[in-house]
């Protein structure tokens, strides 16, 4: 369970870390394009981000019914970010300049 744990804080840290990245970086952007791109990476970061927040709250913690609720609300608008955000990175990637 231990590694579960790590594993989950692993990519807790390095989507954050690509929210972040990818925000500051769509702020910067001028072209259309790049901007959607990284709006893209941004929702697919922030969607693992989610995701791995609710596998957390859902298994590595005991079960009220609370922390339940919490986690697959987290857990469906993580999934949603991540479908949203692979839908338009695939979108914009085929918009020609």
């Amino acid at each position: 369970m231990q590694w579960l744990h790590g594993a989950l804080l692993i990519v807790f840290a390095c989507s954050l870390f690509g929210s972040v990245f990818y925000s500051v970086r769509y702020r910067r952007q001028q072209a259309r394009k790049a901007r959607g791109i990284d709006a893209a990476k941004m929702n697919m970061s922030m969607g693992a981000m989610l995701v791995s927040i609710s596998l957390i709250q859902l298994f590595l913690f005991e079960g009220s019914s609370v922390r339940v609720i919490v986690g697959l609300v987290m857990l469906l608008l993580g999934l949603f970010n991540l479908f949203a955000g692979i839908r338009n990175y695939g979108l914009y990637n085929r918009i020609k300049e």
